[in-house]
């Protein structure tokens, strides 16, 4: 979240900022600002009758030394009646900072300068592109087709054991997801990135440290008896690794990846933009995580983005990198580049990636620092990427590689399925 510090005083920046996001946040900054002076009236207010009442105490010792007992109860009563005060501004205080908390969770993250204006997706801005878009005998098929005709993906089983939009991968299908798992965390190891295995479930704490909460609170599956839940990405519980720490300057930028499976509920999803593998309730995904100071955040999501897109030439996939728009932007992002390939038997992009700068956003909420050389603590910036998403990926690789003898798997994928052809 943004810091009370930076509301309070640049109200007029946060409001226009956040306009970009197509965000109203007048009337939220205005709240924030009231509730902010009314937390300070009751504390200073405290901190005066906690001062009047240490000295009345140090007073009362001398008086009882003294002998001057009814002086002493009387300012013994006087104390009673102090400490009554001091609680109702206490209780003030502590209310009033609970409705900052809850408000301040509720503004969003200020976007980058770089952010083009725009509403929609169709509002992107493409950076650039890259690979060749294959041209397809009229036969083509689409990947959903293509699984039931090679028999690597059923998804009618899948909806008789759990439900819509989860897949049983058979055979070769269930081999080259492994294969692609392996591949992404391969390449992210050799570009310095620590693997990490994390939880697949999560505490409230950390759906609230990444911002996945109270924001997309009605998109995550919730186990509500032990109130975990499952993740939607490894970004949140990878992040919250370093939830109220304090890092050493000397050590960033922290460079980690992580595989898991993703769950999310796409609550509303539906229609012919949804079939097959486009979109999924549980699926395969590779995170890649940053932790920086905030003068090296944004080199670091170049080599990011530059890191994924040579994940998507490696594959051999014609694709895209889009700047999103203000108002295609995540709550949290301050910044994000979006990757698309295109999916040549659908005639259409699809998202594979988004890798985003969250600036101090996410490390405010998860009180991640870093010592700087002054010793002196600030608030980390935190950046993270899919690298990769794999239903779509699979997607794409199955119509665009399509021949008649089979599907074709690119080179460098073949060494880790264990076959260079799917027939």
């Amino acid at each position: 979240m943004l810091t009370l510090k930076y509301i309070t005083e640049n109200p007029a920046d946060v409001i226009k900022r956040l306009a970009k996001k197509h965000f109203d946040a007048s009337l939220l900054v205005e709240q924030v600002v009231a509730l902010d002076k009314q937390r300070k009236n009751a504390q200073n207010e405290a901190e005066i009758l906690q001062a009047e009442m240490n000295v009345l105490s140090k007073q009362i010792g001398q008086l009882f030394a003294q002998g001057k007992l009814p002086e002493a109860n009387t300012a013994k009563e006087k104390t009673v009646d102090l400490k009554e005060q001091i609680k109702v501004f206490t209780d003030k205080q502590s209310k009033t900072e609970q409705e900052l908390t809850e408000l301040l969770l509720s503004v969003p993250n200020l976007p980058h300068e770089s952010v083009p204006e725009g509403r929609h997706a169709e509002d992107n801005v493409v950076e650039r592109t890259g690979g060749s878009i294959p041209a397809l005998s009229k036969d083509a098929l689409p990947h959903w087709d293509i699984a039931r005709k090679y028999d690597l993906i059923d998804f009618e089983l899948g909806v008789k054991i759990s439900g819509a939009g989860f897949p049983v991968y058979k055979g070769k299908g269930a081999r080259l997801q492994r294969a692609l798992i392996n591949f992404f965390l391969d390449n992210a190891r050799e570009a310095g990135y620590l693997e990490i295995q994390p939880p697949y479930v999560v505490n409230a704490a950390s759906g609230y440290g990444t911002g996945q909460l109270p924001d997309k609170e009605g998109q995550m599956y919730h186990a509500t008896i032990d109130d975990l839940y499952l993740i939607p990405t490894a970004e949140v519980p990878v992040t919250n690794i370093f939830r109220d720490v304090i890092l050493e300057q000397k050590d960033l930028p922290l460079k980690n990846t992580a595989y898991s499976a993703c769950f999310r509920r796409e609550a509303g999803s539906y229609g012919k933009e949804v079939r097959g593998l486009n979109r999924l309730h549980q699926f395969d995904k590779v995170e890649i995580v940053r932790i920086d100071t905030p003068e090296h955040s944004y080199q670091s999501l170049t080599e990011m983005v530059e890191y994924v897109e040579m994940l998507v030439n490696k594959l051999e996939l014609p694709y895209r990198i889009l700047r999103l728009c203000g108002g295609d932007m995540s709550f949290t992002s301050a910044l994000t580049f979006d990757f698309e390939v295109f999916s040549a038997a659908q005639q259409r992009w699809l998202e594979v990636s988004s890798v985003s700068n969250f600036e101090s956003y996410q490390a405010n909420r998860l009180k991640c620092r870093y010592r700087a050389a002054d010793k002196k603590t600030q608030l980390c910036h935190t950046l993270n990427g899919s690298a990769l998403a794999l239903p779509r990926i699979v997607a794409a690789l199955l119509e665009n590689n399509q021949t008649p003898e089979g599907i074709k798997i690119p080179k460098a994928l073949a060494e880790y399925c264990g076959f260079n052809i799917i027939d």
